[in-house]
């Protein structure tokens, strides 16, 4: 089991960015896959980002790809979502997960943070 926490969100213009931050516990960062999910009210929540154990894969969203980056630092235990460009239709609850297999990216997360909540005003 591996416990996450996000911080980084907030409230910024459209055009801005914001980088979100997932820092977990324990001794076995590295061997997780990681994702990012999010939540907008009303709606279901939706992948937007994984990236694999080693941090040599990533995936994408097709709504973030090219403004949305996701890295991740094993030594600090940390995953990182780079927002630039964010947009009104960005505004959710932001998540990060983690699996421990690269098949089926987007799906099949089972330990996941609290969320941190990213505003975008138009």
């Amino acid at each position: 089991q591996v416990q996450l926490v996000e911080s980084g969100g907030g409230l910024v213009q459209t055009g801005g960015s914001l980088r979100l931050s997932c820092a977990a516990s324990g001794r076995t960062f590295s061997r997780y896959v990681m994702g990012w999910f999010r939540q907008a009210p009303g709606k279901e929540r939706e992948f937007v980002a994984a990236i694999s154990e080693s941090g040599g894969s990533t995936y994408y969203a097709d709504s973030v790809k090219g403004r949305f980056t996701i890295s991740r630092d094993n030594l600090k235990n940390t995953m990182y979502l780079q927002m630039n460009s964010l947009r009104p239709e960005d505004t959710a609850v932001y998540y990060c997960a983690a699996k421990t297999t690269w098949s089926d990216v987007m799906v099949r997360y089972g330990n996941w943070g609290q969320g941190t909540q990213v505003t975008v005003s138009s």
